[in-house]
């Protein structure tokens, strides 16, 4: 919970809701901060999320992201439906 604003459940599947709800929390936090501090707080994450996708990804996480794109490349390649994101 950030300043009185509990952080918002996420879908494993991460949907659209999932986005607003996001959005929603990030609205809440930022209330009444000053356009500087709104700024300062959204670098500070920024800057997380950069160090967050450099750093090395757990090998057991990778090889079931592997898995998982292999199966939707199969489902795609036998379905005669277009993809639709």
């Amino acid at each position: 919970m950030i300043r009185g604003v509990p952080k918002p459940e996420i879908s494993p599947d991460f949907t659209i809701e999932d986005i607003h709800k996001i959005r929603e929390w990030n609205h809440e936090r930022r209330k009444g901060m000053t356009p500087e501090k709104a700024d300062e707080d959204i670098r500070n994450g920024a800057e997380r999320f950069k160090a967050y996708l450099s750093a090395p990804l757990d090998p057991a996480i990778k090889a079931e992201a592997n898995r998982r794109m292999a199966e939707v490349r199969n489902s795609v390649k036998k379905s005669k439906e277009p993809i639709r994101v």
